[in-house]
């Protein structure tokens, strides 16, 4: 990877190769593509992982994926902005490209990806700082020139936090509830102006209440970024997404075993009607 520095051409949808503090996305096209992911496979050394993932996922919309435990759906979503590059077994292959450029280039800068690409975990992971603190920690590393009290108002309103915690900015995150957190989080990710939010499993810690409001939050969001969410929750698919993947495990005589995308539709076509008795099977509970 060649290590760019700022003094080159600011990015561009399709130039990942330096950071920038612009704060404005280029106006998109709900049609357009986004990720075209064509064969994508992951091994951790000798063992496939994921195999013959193909799919597009387009701009402004909420892509579900699903599938049983071990089908590699967080595998493959951290595909989405190189985060199997920190596992040193880890090995991507086939074609991921982001807005039309490779992702894998061997001249993309891999902290750009991550921060135009943000991810929002499966537990709320607030650093040890204040709640003001988390939110400006991103903008801060990027050298933002802003006002960055501004921009942590602005990602608090649109993590739909702000009113809840703007008396109390130099509290520890520790002190919000676990809802909070996680919205705390999403709004440390947009506070980078990202283009892309993933979310792997966003709502398996929290209760019914808090996963609702981070459910509205979503279907909020998508205005203005496209989505891609790992979930369990087949209800939370269903009533989120605009189109859904479903994954399913293969396992060979020595007991490895391997995901496969099965089936990838719009969300209605895939819980009302779907083309493979395996997706149906796992919908209807036969399986998984």
């Amino acid at each position: 990877m060649t290590d760019l520095t700022v003094n080159e051409p600011p990015m561009t949808p399709t130039n990942l190769y330096s950071v920038t503090d612009a704060r404005e996305l280029p106006a998109v096209d709900p049609a357009e593509v986004i990720f075209e992911i064509r064969d994508c496979a992951v091994d951790y050394g000798n063992h496939r992982a994921v195999a013959d993932v193909t799919l597009d996922i387009r701009a402004q919309e909420i892509t579900a994926i699903i599938g049983p435990s071990g089908c590699g759906k967080s595998t493959f979503l951290r595909c989405l902005n190189r985060m199997n590059d920190f596992i040193g077994s880890a090995k991507v292959s086939g074609t991921i490209q982001y807005r039309s450029e490779d992702l894998y280039g061997s001249r993309v800068d891999a902290a750009e990806v991550r921060r135009r690409i943000g991810m929002v975990f499966q537990r709320p992971n607030p650093f040890p700082k204040s709640i003001f603190d988390n939110v400006a920690y991103g903008p801060r590393i990027n050298k933002y020139h802003g006002n960055v009290g501004e921009l942590v108002e602005e990602a608090l309103t649109r993590a739909a936090l702000w009113d809840e915690v703007k008396d109390k900015l130099k509290k520890s995150a520790f002190a919000l509830s676990g809802g909070q957190q996680q919205r705390l989080c999403i709004a440390r990710a947009l506070a980078v102006a990202p283009d892309v939010i993933l979310m792997d499993e966003p709502c398996s810690s929290l209760d019914p209440i808090a996963t609702s409001r981070i459910e509205d939050l979503m279907v909020e969001l998508k205005r203005q970024y496209t989505i891609v969410i790992v979930t369990h929750n087949m209800q939370q698919a269903a009533r989120v997404s605009d189109r859904t993947a479903f994954f399913t495990t293969d396992v060979d005589d020595a007991g490895n075993r391997t995901g496969r995308l099965v089936e990838f539709d719009a969300t209605q076509t895939i819980f009302t009607s779907p083309s493979d008795p395996r997706t149906e099977g796992y919908i209807t509970g036969r399986f998984g």
